[in-house]
């Protein structure tokens, strides 16, 4: 076997053209797909739907359970018989016989089978749009994890170079004996965690980037111009009940099993008629060695004696039911899922209104040292210290924007297009769609 095919190039990723019908989710089908002007949340997700390495190969399993549902709906082939025997004594005739027979239970069970062929196949059909949804949550979350460490980097970059700037200066007044060894000491421990802060985050940024492009099937120097409005919602309750009381309906994952039942029941009803003998009529036509021909018919039947497909019936009863057990305990998970979310949401937007609530007072005083350290009017270690308290601000609301922003995301993921999208130009249009 011979393969080509490479990861997603830059030139290639231009070339890309994504019909929005085929999308998953409402607000994807609704958003239009243009590279040439960087890629917004949206035309992120879109692409990972379109190019991500595991679905191509979910639908290539779709393909497969078509395929069998196909041949699951085939009636079986007749089975012909043909013998011949050649006496040895002078002036015989050679005789024959010629049978052709039926598999009766093949066809009295074929209808059940196809039946639990056909809903297999809603069930892959369904598992795989289940993971699109999971594939457009991940490459959401991946796009906001980028847009903030974008946004950070700067910021803790500087109170990198403020804290060397510090540290240089203080150990140059050391020298000259003007400060103490452990005022220097202090301000190096200071330098060293700032330093050690921006390389992490360095680090962690090479690894979104890899973790971004492999879902997204681009090559790992591929570099992305994402764009977005920088603007974070809020979900209110009315919006997550909605969903919550039509989830059995939305959610791919729930439907998928309730596909999945149904095929096993069809199944454990294809057991139990096969504990009925096996039965294979068919019609015979022969001639002997004395020239005399006869026509009938034959019956090949098994007898139920022992096994009588009990342990196969037993087998498809106990994987049905535990298939209705898993139904509930995956909606019990998503209802927990959910309410942990709801409740880490509240913290954490009343935690961002009382850092933004602290902010201006914060930056004043920094706006306000950088004036007087450039008149000579404020001491180096008190200027920093302003300057820092205001970077550490605006990281902190950074992170926080960022954690309410990733839990739409998962919101969304568990409750599906009826959640509006952190950080999305298609606002006005999944608000109106959850209403």
């Amino acid at each position: 076997m011979s393969v080509s095919q490479t990861s997603t190039s830059a030139t290639a990723l231009d070339r890309i053209t994504i019909d929005p019908s085929t999308m998953p989710l409402p607000e994807l089908a609704a958003h239009r797909f243009d590279p040439s002007d960087g890629l917004d949340i949206e035309e992120v997700a879109m692409l990972a739907v379109a190019n991500n390495p595991d679905l191509k190969l979910a639908r290539d399993d779709l393909g497969i359970a078509r395929a069998q549902a196909f041949s699951a709906g085939l009636l079986p082939d007749p089975q012909l018989s043909v013998s011949s025997d050649y006496p040895g004594l002078q002036g015989a005739t050679r005789a024959f016989s010629y049978g052709l027979s039926m598999d009766v239970m093949a066809v009295v069970t074929r209808g059940a089978n196809s039946r639990s062929a056909d809903a297999s196949v809603a069930k892959t059909d369904l598992g795989l749009l289940w993971q699109e949804w999971q594939v457009v949550a991940q490459a959401k979350q991946l796009f906001i994890k980028t847009r903030f460490e974008d946004a950070t980097l700067p910021l803790l970059q500087s109170e990198r170079d403020l804290t060397q700037m510090r540290y240089e200066r203080m150990s140059r007044a050391q020298r000259t004996h003007d400060i103490t060894d452990d005022a220097l000491a202090a301000a190096l421990t200071s330098y060293q965690d700032a330093r050690k802060q921006y390389t992490d985050a360095q680090r962690t940024a090479l690894q979104t980037h890899h973790d971004l492009n492999a879902l997204l099937g681009l090559a790992p120097e591929v570099s992305l111009n994402l764009v977005d409005s920088d603007e974070a919602v809020r979900v209110d309750d009315e919006t997550i009940d909605a969903a919550l009381a039509g989830l059995s309906r939305r959610r791919p994952d729930l439907l998928a099993l309730e596909a999945g039942y149904e095929a096993q029941d069809q199944k454990y009803r294809a057991a139990i008629l096969n504990q009925f003998p096996s039965l294979s009529v068919g019609f015979v036509r022969a001639r002997d060695t004395s020239n005399i021909y006869t026509s009938g018919f034959q019956i090949n039947m098994s007898l139920p004696i022992f096994n009588r497909n009990r342990g196969n019936v037993a087998i498809e009863k106990a994987t049905r039911e535990r298939l209705r057990d898993e139904y509930q305990v995956r909606l019990n998970q998503v209802y927990a899922d959910v309410a942990r979310l709801r409740a880490d949401s509240v913290v954490l937007a009343r935690q961002l209104d009382d850092v933004q609530a602290a902010f201006p007072e914060v930056e004043r005083t920094a706006r306000e040292s950088e004036q007087a350290w450039t008149h000579h009017d404020l001491a180096l270690g008190a200027y920093v210290d302003a300057q820092n308290a205001a970077l550490t601000k605006r990281i902190d609301i950074a992170t926080l924007r960022e954690s309410l922003d990733e839990q739409r995301v998962g919101l969304q993921a568990l409750l599906g297009s009826a959640i509006p999208d952190a950080r999305s130009p298609d606002l006005n249009f999944t608000e109106s769609h959850a209403k």
